[in-house]
């Protein structure tokens, strides 16, 4: 078993940067391959960022690239956002699965965080 827990998002101005972590308990997290999830009100959960168990791999969705980055640190994942949009309001969810396709590909990874509010105003 493995449980997540996000922290760093919070209200933050048009061009502003935020630091979100996803610290792991439970078995050994660098085994797992990560991702950033996010839903914005009314709109589909979308997959933002995500990175192998190894770190060799990584994805960045087309609407951040160039703004956010992923990394990990042991029991750690991050995402850095910089250059923050209105449209990037959302909650904000770490995903963790065995297989790095089911992460990137799906929403049926293992498990899950409780989310973390971004909120970018203008």
């Amino acid at each position: 078993q493995v449980q997540l827990e996000e922290s760093g998002g919070g209200m933050v101005q048009v061009g502003g940067s935020l630091r979100l972590s996803c610290a792991a308990s439970g078995r050994t997290f660098s085994s797992y391959a990560k991702g950033w999830f996010r839903q914005a009100p009314g709109k589909e959960r979308e997959l933002v960022a995500a990175i192998s168990s190894s770190g060799i791999s990584s994805y960045i969705s087309d609407s951040v690239r160039g703004r956010f980055a992923i990394s990990a640190d042991g029991a750690t994942v991050y995402l850095q956002m910089n250059s923050l949009k209105p449209e990037d309001t959302a909650v904000y969810y770490c995903a963790a699965d065995q297989e790095f396709i089911v992460v990137l590909t799906s929403m049926r990874s293992a498990y899950w965080g409780q989310g973390t509010q971004v909120t970018v105003s203008s």
